[in-house]
């Protein structure tokens, strides 16, 4: 199974560029993972909050391919522990799943069409986080549930 972020847009913050090359190349020890850039919208400026999710949900639905396992990062969605996260993540890998993509929407969320194509939502956390700092929570929570699953000492109870 391939793991997958997909992320609306580039960050130009260097220590959130820092912290998610230390964990892809922590993570090439477990399982191929890929983490996939759309560019943002052009001018967005002159769209509405409803036009920019619509505009991002097409460039999504793009790299979609069939048998893709859909998890949006959303407020909204399932909060796990750590050790949950890892059980979850270790549940899709049993299935046959043969890529499970996680994706972080652009500023204002989804659009209704990714919503339907969605598998499931998880949640972070029940705080807010800008857009660029969720990337690497997320690099960082994929990275421990993979040495929860191998019983490294990474993550301590």
């Amino acid at each position: 199974m391939k793991i997958g972020l997909v992320v609306i847009g580039k960050t130009d913050d260097k220590f959130i560029i820092e912290g998610i090359k230390k964990y892809q190349n922590r993570l090439k020890h477990y399982i191929p993972f890929e983490y996939i850039e759309l560019p943002d919208v052009k001018k967005a400026r002159n769209l509405s909050q409803e036009q920019q999710k619509k505009m991002e949900g097409i460039a999504l639905l793009n790299i979609l391919k069939p048998g893709d396992y859909v998890i949006l990062l959303d407020e909204m969605g399932k909060s796990f522990s750590s050790r949950e996260f890892a059980t979850y993540t270790e549940k899709r890998m049993v299935a046959g799943t043969k890529r499970m993509l996680f994706i972080i929407g652009g500023p204002y969320g989804f659009s209704d069409e990714i919503y339907k194509v969605a598998n499931d939502k998880v949640s972070l956390s029940k705080m807010t986080f800008s857009h660029q700092l969720v990337r690497l929570i997320f690099f960082e929570q994929i990275y421990r549930a993979m040495t929860i699953l191998k019983n490294e000492p990474y993550h301590h109870d």
